[in-house]
């Protein structure tokens, strides 16, 4: 309108230029327009001609007027590209896209329905504008991608066909969008792999995987699940992104493996089937999950080897071992918890890791074993039941674990062989000893203390080791005695005990008269033994009617009675 008010001949022309524009119809397009509305930050594939994509659109005149829409009709739209399935200039407007790009394309007519329009739908001569969102592409030449994003860095094994795999994973689109997760489920997926289980694309990506890889594997819908899709949340002809960490890897053959070990030398002896073992664990799944450990419990396991009462693959595992000895134990399901795992902390079809510690093992049938570190040159006088023997010794566990030592208290331990003051293992490594010896004592522990052990000092069921010192002897008396004459007995035994001749004897009277032999070099009480203790049974012996005397009648009547324990 400024315009028309002026008479100046340039501005006259330019109204008249306004108006034409105004009043003409648009310029033609010669070609499509596209404006890339958005594009995502990676782009591992561009569609090229050939290529099969899904997308969705909008379809809109130039007047924001919608004619059809892919988004109404709840399905994206699949086709070929470059292959004249689409109208021309759609054709030319996916080349190049990303997954997840959103373009504005304007198709001039000459490029989509040109004069004769689309029935009622598509008038003569329109431009057309669409809004694609490309959410799939995949072309007929695809195989499985695998891209590995994390390899743990030992690799022992990788996965083969016809192995059994414990896996996680998260399922999606190529768009991204979540159609499944085992992570959700809070369970592995578990399979055979190779032997037609799975879709043909997770039996292939899954191969070569080691146990803690990572990878993405990608694979088109004819090695997943092809123009059908799942019927729920896989739609037709879509490509599809499993994002897996491979959690475990066995094969039904397997057997039980061995491995890392640490074997101390000497080995004297190795473990086989019936020998009672004790030994620490940390037991894990192949993963490294880890599940039980006996140091949390600061206790061993303990347990009979090679009679079922372990799982299948420790009781293989277990056997020739060394005491000492740490070792690998790998345990296939079928020799460990089965399909079924624990219910709790092993799940089905695990396989298990321990490793182990052999802290000692014997067998019920075992003896005491007895080294002799050192015997002096003389060495006549041999220990013996009833002698009373004065001794130093270190003593520990298999191990090596300290127990104790009669060194820290500066004072041997004393005994009487045979009177049952020591573990049945400790006597028997004391016969025939002689002062000065010293010897190596290993003693299982039914010879020992047994399944209880002592509480906070010696574990349950533990093999014993004494290095023992024989300091001192002093014999005993014969077998049932508990004194002995050294000289002839005198005939008026009786008289000389009643010191105040009033025909009875007692316990004092009893007591001063031995005493006095003993120390007179006359007779001998058994060494070891309170002299006390021994007078008193002695007196008791003697008096039968239990009066506190001790009559010439009953004194005579015990002279004829064996075993001669006192008189």
């Amino acid at each position: 309108i400024l315009f028309c008010s002026c008479v100046h001949g340039m501005i006259y022309l330019a109204v008249l230029v306004a108006f034409a524009a105004c009043d003409a119809p648009p310029v033609p397009l010669d070609d499509i327009v596209i404006e890339k509305t958005f594009v995502p930050e990676q782009c591992g594939r561009a569609v090229k001609v050939g290529d099969y994509v899904r997308y969705h659109y909008n379809g809109m005149f130039p007047d924001g007027k919608k004619f059809d829409s892919s988004y109404d009709r709840g399905s994206t739209y699949n086709v070929y590209v470059g292959k004249k399935q689409l109208i021309e200039g759609m054709d030319r407007a996916l080349v190049g896209m990303c997954v997840n790009e959103r373009r504005l394309v304007t198709i001039p007519p000459q490029l989509a329905y040109g004069k004769e329009g689309y029935g009622d739908v598509i008038p003569s001569d329109a431009i057309l504008h669409f809004d694609v969102l490309l959410l799939d592409v995949w072309n007929p030449d695809d195989g499985v991608q695998s891209e590995t994003y994390y390899t743990p860095e030992n690799c022992s094994r990788k996965v083969e066909v016809s192995d059994y795999v414990r896996y996680h994973y998260n399922g999606t689109l190529l768009d991204g969008t979540l159609f499944d997760s085992s992570h959700t489920r809070l369970r592995t997926y578990d399979t055979y792999v190779g032997i037609g289980w799975l879709i043909a694309g997770m039996d292939q990506g899954l191969l070569g995987m080691c146990v803690g890889e990572r990878r993405i594997i990608t694979m088109p819908p004819s090695l997943g699940y092809g123009s059908n899709g799942d019927g729920s949340d896989i739609p037709g002809q879509a490509s599809l992104v499993f994002d897996v960490v491979l959690l475990d890897l066995h094969n039904p053959k397997d057997g039980v493996t061995i491995t890392n070990q640490d074997i101390p030398q000497p080995c004297l002896r190795k473990s086989i089937s019936g020998d009672f073992i004790r030994y620490h664990y940390n037991g894990s799944l192949l993963d490294g999950t880890f599940f039980d450990s006996s140091y949390s419990r600061n206790r061993t396991y303990d347990t009979y080897v090679g009679k079922g009462s372990l799982i299948g693959g420790m009781d293989e595992g277990l056997i020739g071992v060394c005491i000492g000895e740490r070792r690998r134990i790998t345990i296939p399901p079928h020799l460990g918890y089965g399909e079924e795992g624990t219910g709790t902390k092993i799940p089905g079809s695990a396989v298990l890791v321990f490793d182990i510690h052999i802290i000692d093992f014997h067998n019920p049938s075992d003896t005491v074993v007895i080294t002799t570190n050192y015997k002096p040159e003389v060495c006549e006088t041999l220990a013996k039941k009833g002698d009373f023997v004065k001794y130093h010794y270190n003593a520990s566990l298999m191990d090596g674990s300290f127990i104790d030592s009669t060194y820290n208290y500066g004072k041997t331990y004393n005994i009487v062989l045979g009177a049952n003051q020591v573990v049945p293992g400790m006597e028997e490594g004391l016969k025939e000893m002689c002062v000065g010896e010293r010897r190596h004592l290993v003693i299982p522990p039914h010879l020992g203390y047994g399944e209880r052990g002592v509480d906070g000092e010696v574990p349950a069921s533990a093999v014993l080791v004494f290095n023992i010192e024989m300091i001192e002897m002093e014999a005993g008396l014969p077998d049932g005695y508990m004194f002995i004459w050294n000289e002839e007995v005198s005939a008026d035994l009786f008289t000389e005990m009643d010191a105040d001749k009033d025909l009875q004897v007692l316990a004092s009277e009893f007591s001063d008269y031995i005493l006095r032999q003993v120390n007179e070099g006359k007779g001998r009480l058994a060494p070891g033994f309170s002299a006390n203790l021994i007078i008193e049974n002695m007196f008791s012996n003697q008096d039968r009617n239990g009066d506190g005397k001790i009559t010439e009648e009953e004194f005579k009547l015990k002279a004829d009675e064996t075993p001669h324990d006192e008189l």
